[in-house]
């Protein structure tokens, strides 16, 4: 029973990772991500079913359109592979529960902002408006928040950036995006107060760590652009799975009663 949980869990989220590839392609291009169908960029050519089999079927013709030949970005087997990857993770966590389908959703909607984020630094509303509100629903049923916790979470989550960007805005600087600002909403709804908190703090380490080290070694200026919500996602999916973890750890440096 066990197996088949994962093995099904994997396989949905090789197919969801396949529909991810499509939002991540055709929302920021505005374009509808139901009609048409899968197509070759290239050659406009519809993709057969059996030519768009997660993982499958870009290993089978070797990175190229079936029709003109032209490569297919690796890009489209890794987000597939890393969607069924994280579908696997969350079932391990939790099981059969109310916490993995909830996992799933976060997991994806993440996944899409976060790849968006990286090509176009662009946060989109489509996925972060119902984001919010799904996260605050979730909390009904999710074991790591509460109702409570879950609006503190948006509420922080908002707050902090916005504030960020407030006070670099005096001093005549852009410090982030306002998508950033509802992206963080999306990530307190879901994971509460305590995740939001992890995922600013881990979001900025990863992106002094990641983000300073391709500003130094590619010898781009200050004022290069970076994909703060690719580090952030990164930084939200770790607190997802470790987030509690990392709470009582940090709970455990201080003496008892003594923790702030």
């Amino acid at each position: 029973m066990v197996t088949l949980l994962l093995a099904l869990s994997t396989a949905l989220g090789l197919v969801v990772g396949s529909f991810s590839n499509v939002v991540i392609h055709r929302l920021p291009r505005r374009e509808s991500v139901v009609f048409p169908g899968s197509r070759c960029p290239r050659c406009g050519t519809a993709i057969r079913w059996y030519h768009n089999v997660p993982l499958l079927s870009w290993i089978a013709l070797r990175g190229r359109c079936a029709s003109c030949r032209a490569p297919i970005s690796p890009r489209y087997p890794l987000v597939e592979a890393t969607c069924g990857g994280l579908f696997l993770a969350c079932a391990l966590r939790w099981e059969i529960s109310w916490a993995t389908p909830v996992a799933w959703v976060f997991c994806t909607m993440v996944l899409c902002l976060a790849l968006i984020d990286l090509e176009h630094h662009l946060l989109h509303d489509v996925l972060t408006y119902p984001g919010i509100a799904l996260g605050i629903a979730a909390s009904f049923v999710a074991p790591w928040t509460r109702p409570v916790d879950s609006l503190a979470g948006a509420a922080l989550g908002a707050a902090v950036p916005a504030l960020l960007i407030g006070l670099y805005a005096l001093r005549g600087v852009e410090a982030m995006g306002w998508g950033d600002v509802k992206f963080m909403a999306m990530a307190g709804a879901f994971l509460g107060w305590r995740g939001a908190l992890l995922t600013l703090v881990g979001g900025s380490l990863i992106g002094i760590l990641l983000g300073g080290g391709w500003l130094l070694f590619s010898r781009r200026g200050r004022a290069t652009p970076l994909p703060f919500g690719t580090f952030l996602g990164m930084a939200a999916l770790l607190a997802l799975f470790f987030g509690e973890a990392a709470w009582g750890w940090y709970l455990g440096l201080f003496p008892k009663g003594g923790a702030p």
